[in-house]
């Protein structure tokens, strides 16, 4: 159930700027606002203001801005002040507030408010936070397209389709007696195999604007001195990792972070694969190790001029079998030839200088590839990890149905797990345990 507490933050960041914002919510703010600035401001109307202390003593002087329910952010009355933006009048102010009754309001409180008074779904709420976080333009761009409602009316399709078979399915339990075989009669499983094009197609909307959201987590690796971290260092534009000719120079994983087409790689250069007798660098191929296993995609860097070597077999041999390989082929510069990418049974290597650069844009164009990105991203829907997990689940669910060889009793359970998988994304089916987890990312006074 919705909060009946007042509720108030500071709602921009830290520091030091010209605005500041603190933002309270509550079931009556008439009294507080009474209080605070000695009278009702009027709705929707920004107001010249002084924000007063309990002598009257006057905290700041600033705009107030009164959204009365229903026409709120959060379902109740929210009153705004937006005054200087120094830490230590925003604390005053806050403070002022709490002395008033309000508690200080929990991260993302005010947006989990919206949710729960049915001003948003939990896909668009959860849709604020991805866009306070988005880290390129695209990303934003993406964030914003599900604020406005396009993922979930998406998903609020699929349910309406899998509501309607579902009422077809019902009706045939019902009434046995009829005898009609119904997946045939009823053209039940073209209707279902059609619910599950549109929900691969929003799966794969959705994994790409997951790509936007969450990056992609790219680990170079191979045998000492192939010139992972000459690559990390054309990579970034700068020299971020030492480079010498001593094998093992890299002891532990260095990351870094660049944007193509709008999706954010993150690269880790680690430490040399070999057998060695070196404590410090037995404990950065660890490392390695444990960054093969939580990467996206792998990068294997070969010397050009040595070919694939028995070591490099073993290192390819021990990748998770689902890990996504790119062979790199380094160091063409010294053979004197032109970077290049060559592909044959389904894999593609590609040839390039990690010491000029040459060839760095083939491996950005197959990297996104490899990711799945496809250019454009028109449609895209910013999706989460559970997001996902959704989707999968209720195609699952929709090809088991499918599997169910006239068994209609069976075709409808599916269906009805299908819908609730797809209904815990707009949080028609979700505990309180998930909300908790969602809403303590976000922001104080958002």
């Amino acid at each position: 159930m919705p909060s009946t507490d007042v509720i108030a933050a500071i709602a921009t960041a830290p520091g030091r700027g010209g605005i500041g914002v603190v933002r309270i919510s509550g079931e009556d703010l008439r009294d507080f606002s009474q209080n605070l600035l000695g009278k009702i401001s009027a709705p929707r109307v920004a107001t010249l203001s002084y924000f007063l202390a309990a002598d009257g003593e006057v905290i700041d002087q600033g705009i107030a801005l009164y959204f009365p329910v229903p026409y709120s952010y959060t379902g109740q009355d929210v009153l705004e002040l937006q005054g200087h933006g120094g830490d230590a009048v925003l604390r005053r102010l806050l403070g002022r507030c709490l002395e008033l009754g309000a508690r200080p309001a929990e991260p993302g409180e005010f947006t989990r408010l919206a949710f729960l008074n049915d001003k948003m779904d939990l896909a668009q709420a959860e849709s604020v936070a991805d866009l306070i976080d988005a880290a390129t333009s695209e990303a934003a761009k993406t964030a914003m397209r599900s604020l406005r409602g396009e993922f979930s009316h998406a998903i609020h399709q699929l349910v309406d389709a899998l509501i309607n078979l579902r009422m077809l399915v019902e009706a045939t339990l019902d009434f046995p007696e009829e005898e009609i075989d119904f997946l045939e009669e009823s053209n039940a499983l073209n209707q279902l195999a059609v619910i599950n094009a549109q929900l691969d197609k929003v799966f794969r909307q959705a994994k790409q604007g997951n790509l936007l959201r969450e990056g992609l987590h790219i680990v170079l690796i191979g045998q000492p001195n192939v010139g992972k971290s000459s690559l990390l260092n054309q990579l970034a534009g700068e020299e971020v990792a030492i480079v010498t000719p001593v094998a093992g120079t890299t002891r532990d994983a260095i990351r870094q972070h660049i944007e193509i087409e709008g999706v954010v790689l993150h690269f880790i250069d680690t430490a040399g694969l070999r057998d060695t007798d070196d404590e410090v660098e037995k404990i950065g191929i660890a490392h390695t190790w444990s960054a093969i296993h939580q990467a996206n995609v792998a990068v294997l860097l070969i010397d050009a001029a040595k070919g694939i070597a028995p070591a490099d077999l073993e290192i390819i041999a021990k990748l998770p079998p689902d890990l996504p390989l790119l062979r790199i082929f380094n160091k063409v510069d010294l053979l004197g030839q032109e970077p290049r990418m060559v592909a044959a049974d389904g894999i593609a290597d590609i040839y390039l200088s990690a010491k000029t650069g040459a060839g760095i844009d083939l491996l950005h164009e197959h990297l996104l590839r490899v990711a799945g990105w496809q250019t454009g991203g028109e449609g895209v829907f910013m999706a989460r990890a559970r997001h996902l997990s959704a989707l999968r689940e209720a195609g699952e669910r929709l090809n088991l149905a499918a599997a169910c060889e006239g068994r209609v009793e069976f075709f409808a359970e599916e269906l009805r797990l299908a819908q609730n998988a797809l209904s815990s994304i707009t949080g028609e089916f979700t505990s309180d345990d998930l909300l908790g987890e969602i809403f303590s990312r976000f922001c104080i006074g958002k």
